[in-house]
């Protein structure tokens, strides 16, 4: 299993059966379902962190017709070539990344970790042999220098607490959208498409990069699926419900996929 730290003093956690604790006398109970609970409340942004039930049905739906499998393969090939033994998926959602990766990796031991208990609940039926945590990835709950790899997929995440968990030599692959990514749907959504924010805005010297790359390819949703592709997105809630329904019902031509995919490495 992945080292796990106490997130109220930082403490190492040990197991006994399905309960953990550190030195301290903090403890936490693992869920019937598998997961363990790390997220205090003072670090909850909200009452229910992270995206929304409606949200993840839409992207579980989406991710398990294998529209987004190509980016989950490129994940995999990249993280595989540094053979990692220990690694953390940061703001996993419902695990579809992750469990492809954990069969990408048989060696390896895995964890996902996602803000939303809910996401996490949609992982453990996904995968039993993943470690799952609700936690945030600002805070991760790992101990200093024990990961050889981590992985973020359109989702926060701290260049500090990663240079902090990974191991010298060790890597983060940051994966998020390029401008040009489903750019044919936004057009259609949006009167003015607003700029894509920068993937990486700035790094610690600790962090360098290893490669930047983006992958594009063209993208066929049948019209009965498209809800899926805009409901998993904020796209579902900022833009007009009519011109969803339009689109929904009409088809959209020229969809691309275009992520943009950054390695890093711990010096």
């Amino acid at each position: 299993m992945i080292e796990l730290i106490c997130p109220h003093c930082r403490e190492p956690l040990t197991a006994d059966d399905r309960h953990w604790s550190c030195a301290n006398g903090h403890s936490y109970d693992q869920a019937r379902q598998g997961y363990l609970n790390l997220l205090l409340v003072q670090h909850k942004n909200s009452k229910q962190p992270g995206d929304t039930p409606q949200m993840l049905a839409h992207r579980q739906a989406f991710l398990d017709a294998g529209h987004y499998q190509p980016v989950s393969d490129a994940i995999n090939a990249q993280l595989a070539e540094s053979a990692p033994a220990r690694v953390l998926d940061m703001g996993c959602g419902e695990g579809y990344y992750s469990a492809r990766l954990a069969a990408a990796l048989p060696q390896a031991r895995l964890a996902g970790l996602d803000i939303s208990k809910d996401a996490i609940l949609k992982a453990c039926r996904r995968s039993k042999t993943i470690q799952w945590l609700v936690a945030s990835s600002a805070r991760l709950p790992v101990a200093d220098q024990s990961l050889d790899a981590a992985l973020c997929v359109f989702s926060p995440w701290s260049p500090e607490e990663c240079v902090r968990t990974l191991r010298p030599g060790g890597r983060v692959l940051i994966v998020g959208p390029h401008a040009d990514h489903l750019l044919a749907l936004r057009e259609k959504l949006y009167d003015t498409v607003h700029p894509t924010p920068e993937l990486i805005k700035s790094l610690p010297e600790q962090l360098r990069i290893v490669s930047q790359t983006t992958l594009r390819y063209a993208l066929q949703v049948p019209a009965d699926q498209l809800n899926h592709l805009i409901g998993m997105t904020p796209h579902g809630f900022r833009s007009q419900p009519e011109r969803q329904q339009a689109i929904c019902a009409s088809g959209i031509e020229g969809l691309e996929v275009a992520m943009q995919m950054v390695l890093l490495e711990r010096l």
